[in-house]
């Protein structure tokens, strides 16, 4: 695997790019009630005016991705045919997983299925009835099973095509290189990965605002500590401090490591829920509700709001969707990194039905066990969820035993899912600031860590929670175009695919069809 030398360093584009994130610091530093609004003004104009257009290409990257696995092409492997996978299919999940929506799953697992019993999904059922439940878990499958997943396919595909089959340099723009040519060295292909790097700030930076907050409220509730921003500004600096160790450790020793030690630690915790809380019912909840949103898949991919509902739509769906858009740079390209050797067909099968179901068996076990709580009358786990949705898992947590281990157990699950993702993405910040180098140099992985830190910071002065999910928005509102075009290029790359290729099973002794298979980045 390479390195990077002060040579490789992109400057201009370095440059643009840290100077548009130390802009945005001072910017939240020195005006920060200024910020909070302008953000939220500019939030508001693009989901009223655009909330559509992430709906209906979040449909169509769901679309993309299978029409690849079942068409001829999903035989193709990512690198030359006689590449074979660098990971083991278990890390390879592990660490995609970690970096794909860890800690997002610890912060809502709990809070999004309460928040939809206790205001139903558009409207649809009466607040706190049986109804409103089933739709709770439904939309939470909605959220966060295929369609993310298939963001990050459709970009980690695009990627990993053109690096490790076609030769490229591992960066955005490479992927535009069937649709402009020599310009993706140029002005254009820079702006692509600007974008990118812009994008996987603000994403990176929204995770470990919410990481922050809840381990905030697990001290709160195991040892009375205050919530507070001063305090969760502690907590990133903390978390920072560990992600960069991690990053500059190399995705084998540090990021697979992490990624296997958070998927034996996610299975502990979900193990003791489903045994000490309501079993059968977890499992009646598990088959209805996936029954029910592959039922209702296809419509629920395209409501809009437009006859009631928008309100909660682009609070729910939109953010989550734009949410999942700023995290495709850095996730698509760590995933097209570990995914060197696999054919088309696996990947995308890979990427999408293994996570959805990890989600399935999440929100089936977390969010199936509050909504029994709450349904019973228990406890009022939604008053908890009223204190911020951070609070949210530790409600229940009270209501089963062990509660102070298992608190523990909880935070150490966040950090650990924290610094796995966002090791990964400064190190795909570097590496898109450096010329497509796979292993960035050390200094430029520290600094856009320590980025990625003091934008939370600001992010938590700046309104907390709200603020995180505005500037979330706004990243990815201009990348969703950049993915639109990286998925025309992957299709006109494919489509000058030899036939062979497309149509034979890989064989590890046939010869390349061109110069191109010849040529792969090094690893």
């Amino acid at each position: 695997m390479s390195k990077t030398s002060p040579t490789s360093i992109d400057r201009p584009l370095f440059l643009i790019s840290a100077g548009l994130a130390a802009a945005f610091v001072a910017w939240g530093v020195f005006a920060t009630d200024n910020l909070a609004t302008v953000a939220g003004t500019a939030k508001d104009f693009v989901i009223e005016g655009f909330g559509w257009v992430f709906i209906l290409t979040s449909a169509g990257f769901v679309f993309l991705a299978v029409a690849l696995a079942i068409s001829r092409y999903g035989r193709i492997r990512l690198g030359k045919d006689s590449d074979r996978p660098e990971f083991r299919t278990s890390s390879w999940v592990a660490m995609m997983f970690s970096a794909g929506m860890g800690i997002g799953l610890m912060f809502y697992g709990v809070a999004e299925p309460l928040n939809h019993l206790a205001t139903p999904p558009l409207g649809l059922a009466e607040p706190g009835s049986k109804e409103a439940a089933r739709l709770a878990t439904e939309y939470s499958y909605f959220h966060w099973a295929i369609h993310p997943w298939a963001m990050y396919a459709v970009v980690g595909l695009a990627l990993a095509y053109s690096a490790f089959r076609k030769g490229r340099a591992s960066l955005i723009s490479s992927a535009f290189f069937p649709l402009l040519g020599d310009r993706t060295r140029g002005g254009a292909g820079r702006a692509a990965d600007i974008f990118a790097i812009i994008a996987t700030l603000f994403g990176s930076a929204t995770s470990l605002g919410l990481g922050a907050l809840q381990i905030n409220s697990g001290l709160t509730q195991l040892w009375g500590f205050p919530k507070s921003t001063p305090l969760a500004i502690g907590i990133i600096a903390a978390l920072t401090t560990a992600f960069v160790i991690s990053a500059v450790t190399g995705v084998r020793r540090g990021i697979q490591w992490l990624s296997n030690t958070n998927m034996v630690l996610a299975i502990l915790l979900l193990a003791f829920l489903f045994v000490v809380g309501p079993t059968v019912f977890v499992l009646n909840t598990f088959t209805e509700s996936v029954g029910g949103y592959l039922g209702d898949l296809l419509p629920m991919s395209f409501r809009s709001g437009a006859f009631g509902g928008a309100e909660w739509l682009s609070a729910w769906t939109i953010f989550y969707w734009a949410w999942w858009i700023s995290w495709t740079p850095f996730v698509g390209m760590f995933i097209a990194r570990i995914s060197k050797g696999r054919t088309i067909r696996e990947f995308v099968v890979g990427v999408i039905l293994i996570p959805s179901l990890v989600s399935f068996v999440w929100f089936a076990i977390l969010g199936g066990s509050a909504l029994h709580v709450e349904l019973s009358g228990k406890a009022d786990l939604a008053a908890a969820a009223a204190e911020g949705p951070e609070f949210a898992l530790f409600g229940l947590l009270r209501e089963y035993p062990m509660f102070a281990v298992m608190a523990v157990l909880v935070m150490v699950l966040v950090a650990l899912f924290f610094v796995s993702g966002a090791d990964a993405a400064s190190v795909v910040m570097g590496t898109l600031s450096s010329r497509g180098v796979l292993e960035p140099g050390r200094g430029v992985v520290i600094l856009w860590g320590t980025a990625t830190g003091m934008v939370a910071a600001v992010l938590l002065l700046a309104g907390g929670l709200d603020a995180l999910q505005t500037l979330c928005i706004l990243a990815a509102a201009p990348f969703l175009l950049v993915i639109c075009g990286m998925c025309a290029g992957l299709i006109k790359d494919l489509r000058q695919e030899p036939k062979a290729a497309a149509a034979e099973p890989a064989s590890p002794g046939r010869a390349p069809e061109s110069p191109a298979e010849t040529q792969t980045l090094p690893v």
